[in-house]
């Protein structure tokens, strides 16, 4: 395998271990079926507490899964996947390209 190819599998790794916990795939699952939500909306989808939500979202955030609308005092989260589905396809490009 290529230097290329390593440095791909490597660029996944931030994005695998944020998608690994259940909680962080039920949160995207949930955002997927909604526009945006609040960290109080998402918890009551959850059996989570409100600071294990806002944790987990944080992870998601810092990840760059969801994204933050401020309207007042509320914070909206929404699904932003499309850094994460390029790297991905890349991923997949490479996968095929150098491995198979």
């Amino acid at each position: 395998m290529g230097e290329k190819a390593i440095d791909v599998f490597r660029s996944c790794i931030p994005l695998f271990t944020a998608l690994s916990d259940p909680a962080r795939q039920d949160i995207i699952l949930l955002l997927a079926d909604n526009e945006r939500l609040s960290v109080n909306e998402i918890t009551e989808h959850s059996t989570l507490s409100r600071p294990a939500i806002s944790h987990h979202l944080r992870i998601l955030r810092e990840h760059n899964l969801v994204e933050i609308e401020q309207k007042g005092t509320q914070r909206y989260y929404s699904l932003s996947l499309d850094h994460s589905v390029e790297l991905l396809k890349k991923l997949i490009h490479t996968v095929e390209n150098e491995c198979l």
